[in-house]
């Protein structure tokens, strides 16, 4: 899925998204000190880093099945249990967490409803199960003027938008199928600010996710293309700010 990419593209690419979404979440899934909790699918480390600040690293795991990212998270956390693996198969025992969650991921897991229900074979009994993933459904992601852009060039792409969990309610089925209880969901919106154009664009060019793997590969006149296309429809000239929508859910295990 274009995540076997070194940590500091993933951080310019979704990171810093993944950083101002990281505080809402982990406030959704009523983290607080005395836990212990799980990272599934922590990427380079940006929800890990809140989970670390309200629990301490002895107190929290991550999981991720990118070798990269694996390594750049146990040099960022050392004290933070860190492991290679996918949400579907988590090594970890059962009843091991107070609370287990996955940020932007679930859309990613070959078998969502799999992952979900690992998810909750790790926490214990009431503990809380919770995701989040970008409204790409309703276009109200952060990639939402990429992704508009990209159809101008290819029509028929593939725009994140089918992926599990990123229409309203989905998460919340994908969740009643993994067989979790008290199911709560809500949208968390976040806003990134932007130096220019350029610094928003250039994250694209690093080859991280299906964005980066259509950019990549694109040949050159269809990424020029692409590129003016996204000019026209984003401000061209100093900063400027976006928001981002994610749909996030919690249940309990």
């Amino acid at each position: 899925m274009s995540f076997d990419v070194a940590a500091e593209a993933y951080d310019a690419f979704m990171g810093r998204w993944s950083r101002l979404l990281s505080v809402p979440f982990a406030d959704f899934a009523e983290v607080r000190s005395g836990q212990t909790a799980l990272d599934v699918g922590s990427g380079t480390g940006a929800l890990t880093e809140v989970l670390v600040t309200r629990l301490g690293p002895v107190d929290v795991a991550a999981a991720d099945p990118s070798a990269p990212f694996v390594g750049a998270m146990r040099e960022r956390f050392p004290g933070v249990d860190v492991r290679e693996a996918p949400a579907e198969r988590l090594p970890f025992a059962v009843d091991s967490f107070d609370v287990t969650l996955a940020q932007l991921v679930v859309h990613f897991m070959p078998d969502p409803v799999a992952g979900i229900r690992e998810m909750a074979r790790v926490t214990r009994p009431g503990g809380v199960v919770a995701a989040c993933v970008w409204d790409h459904g309703g276009q109200r992601g952060p990639l939402r003027d990429f992704w508009a852009a990209a159809r101008t060039v290819v029509p028929d792409v593939d725009d994140e938008s089918e992926l599990p969990g990123t229409r309203q309610g989905h998460l919340e089925e994908l969740f009643t199928a993994a067989g979790l209880l008290g199911i709560e969901a809500t949208a968390l919106t976040v806003t990134l600010q932007l130096a220019s154009f350029e610094a928003w664009w250039e994250p694209f060019t690093r080859g991280v996710g299906p964005a980066g793997a259509f950019v990549r590969g694109l040949g050159e006149d269809a990424r020029a293309a692409l590129e003016a296309e996204c000019r026209r429809r984003l401000p061209a000239d100093g900063p400027f700010s976006l928001d981002g929508v994610a749909w996030a859910a919690r249940g309990l295990a």
